[in-house]
């Protein structure tokens, strides 16, 4: 499965006419993929919507990358944003698809997207562990998404969901008290460029 995330700088007070725009952006006869979720920033780089779509094959990933870039308003926003960055992912193979929260059940509605650099030779040594340790680790809290991303520098980007920031702190802590995560030797893989981010569903967010 392949992955979209758009991020969009707004201005004061145009979060949810931004939203709007952007679900019909994605739901346009031409548009390929699917809109997965439709955050806005709480903790971090605040004004910021952030945008996740899904795409079965990359060349479907990259047509609508292009029908983006080509259009006069992309996600509807033209007009509205400061600054746009869209980055390509590929999700870890044995992950399943993103679905929406009325599909597989996961809500938040506090979502932390963590990307981190990844070192030389650190991609599949990653993703491996992250097979073996994510199981246990989603006993507290589960994993929306992991994923490698497809161009800039070496990273990839995970996602986890929570009910409240008090869970989240929890079943951090929880996790390393139990000695299920980090995954045992994945620190010695990444780099430390290291970002985090809390981001809350918009009205049109399929993740709730």
């Amino acid at each position: 499965m392949y992955y979209e995330l758009a991020t969009l700088t707004l201005p004061f007070g145009t979060a949810a006419t931004a939203a709007q725009n952007a679900q019909a952006f994605c739901a346009a006869p031409e548009a390929g993929g699917e809109l997965l979720a439709c955050w806005f920033t709480d903790i971090g780089v605040l004004n910021q919507m952030i945008v996740l779509r899904g795409f079965s094959t990359l060349a479907a990933l990259e047509a609508e990358r292009q029908r983006t870039q080509l259009s006069a308003s992309p996600f509807g926003c033209g007009e509205i944003y400061q600054r746009l960055e869209q980055h390509s992912y590929r999700g870890f193979p044995w992950m399943k698809p993103v679905r929406p929260s009325a599909e597989s059940g996961i809500s938040g509605p506090v979502y932390e997207i963590r990307t981190y650099g990844i070192k030389p030779g650190g991609t599949q040594a990653t993703i491996d562990l992250w097979e073996q340790y994510v199981p246990p680790r989603e006993k507290l809290s589960p994993c929306v998404v992991a994923m490698v991303a497809l161009d800039g520098v070496p990273r990839f980007t995970n996602i986890w969901a929570y009910p409240t920031l008090d869970a989240r702190s929890k079943a951090r802590a929880d996790a390393v008290a139990q000695g299920i995560w980090p995954p045992k030797g994945g620190p010695s893989f990444l780099t430390t460029d290291m970002v985090s981010t809390i981001a809350l569903p918009t009205g049109v967010s399929p993740l709730r």
